[in-house]
């Protein structure tokens, strides 16, 4: 059954964020302090369980995803070491960039993409994205509450305002964000990076929390460069798409 094509959200879901997350869970257990208490290559176990799962996935999907994949490694490399080793805004656990990261990234982008392209999701689109709403908004003001997480709590703001005006990518970036959310709270609590008590470590009207609430807005740079680079690429493939994913979503609108 095809994931997109599937009339069932459960089995897309499972098919595109379920096995993203259980993917996540387990390849941030290798590099966990759990695995680091039994052995000093845990970095590279979850390494070569990247490289697997990467390859697998780029091996199924087709070429325009595939093209894709690839910027976003490419772009992701660059900001891991912008965001980490030269600004300091968060700390992997040796200090580093571990190689799983960067086509983590891409698998992020990949689980994200299929899951809000499918068709049983599309059609259940605007009550998913009531849900996501919600919760995102519980989420950041719990943490802003019990966590003082200031800076995590106002690039949610953000997201959200921006997202306002943006209803066909809508759904893709509060699945990112949710998706961001989780990522984070696992590799955090496997200690295999570590964010700073304030924004940047350096702006002290910013508190923060271990990790902030709200980072995946600093994920979208990477999808918005992803998307950027393919077109500059694919300039009259991605008119031809634009417009048919334009009649798409009228049609859907319409329909609701």
């Amino acid at each position: 059954m095809s994931l997109l094509a599937s009339n069932s959200s459960f089995y897309a879901t499972f098919k595109s964020l379920g096995a993203l997350y259980a993917f996540i869970f387990f390849g941030l257990f290798l590099d966990s302090y759990i695995i680091v208490n039994l052995t000093e290559n845990a970095q590279l176990f979850a390494n070569i369980s990247m490289l697997t799962g990467f390859a697998i996935t780029f091996w199924q999907v087709n070429s325009r995803v595939r093209e894709q994949m690839i910027y976003a490694v490419l772009i992701a490399i660059v900001g891991e070491y912008l965001f980490s080793i030269v600004l300091g805004m968060y700390t992997y656990r040796l200090g580093n960039v571990p190689h799983y990261v960067p086509p983590g990234h891409a698998l992020v982008y990949v689980g994200v993409l299929y899951f809000s392209k499918a068709s049983s999701i599309i059609k259940n689109r605007k009550k998913i994205e009531k849900f996501f709403t919600i919760f995102i908004i519980i989420y950041a003001t719990a943490f802003l509450i019990f966590t003082n997480d200031v800076f995590g709590f106002v690039m949610t703001a953000a997201t959200l305002l921006i997202l306002r005006n943006k209803p066909r990518e809508r759904l893709f970036y509060l699945t990112m964000y949710i998706t961001v959310a989780y990522l984070e709270i696992i590799g955090t609590n496997y200690l295999c990076w570590k964010w700073p008590s304030t924004a940047w470590g350096v702006f002290d009207f910013l508190p923060s929390f271990n990790p902030p609430s709200g980072i995946s807005f600093f994920y979208f740079g990477l999808d918005l460069g992803t998307l950027w680079l393919y077109k500059k690429r694919h300039k009259l493939a991605w008119l031809r798409m634009k417009n048919i994913r334009k009649i798409r979503f009228n049609n859907s609108i319409s329909s609701n």
